[in-house]
């Protein structure tokens, strides 16, 4: 069953080990310079099978004073990505499911989420989609590998249980 969670300093050894396939990483980048690029406002978090790490995303609390885009106080999903040897497997799927509950849960003095995803990363689009995000019709043209759809999701329209 898939679970999330903040990173622990016990998960280093198999979040060191993740990553992307090699058409990913102009979307994503590696691990490690996710890693040393952390910020005081970075709350990483792990994806989880049991106790396999299978994927890793931070959520920015400070996103809305980075990016004009985003409403006052917003999050900001970052680095989302399922490691390379375990894409394809549903586990996208189903840590969405998953990160809007725990956001509810950890994060309840905020009441939306934001990401930009690259307009030529249909599969992860389509995923945001499917678990909820709207997009908001405007683009984003400050990353690295081209424009980027923005998307939201209001917590409020996410149902509660789990």
């Amino acid at each position: 069953m898939v679970k999330i969670r903040r990173l622990k300093n016990s998960d280093l050894e198999q979040v060191i080990e993740l990553s992307v396939n090699e058409d990913q990483l102009k979307y994503v980048g590696t691990i490690e310079a996710l890693l040393e690029e952390a910020s005081d406002t970075w709350h990483f978090h792990v994806i989880t099978d049991g106790e396999t790490v299978v994927g890793f995303f931070n959520i920015d609390i400070d996103y809305s004073h980075n990016y004009a885009f985003a409403k006052p106080n917003e999050l900001g999903l970052r680095a989302f990505f399922i490691d390379s040897s375990h894409q394809g497997k549903g586990y996208g799927k189903s840590a969405i499911a998953a990160l809007l509950t725990h956001l509810q849960r950890s994060y309840d003095q905020h009441s939306s989420i934001a990401l930009t995803v690259n307009q030529k990363n249909l599969g992860a689009y389509k995923c945001y989609l499917n678990g909820g995000f709207e997009d908001t019709g405007e683009l984003f043209y400050g990353g690295a590998a081209g424009p980027q759809h923005i998307m939201r999701l209001n917590f409020g329209s996410v149902p509660t249980s789990a």
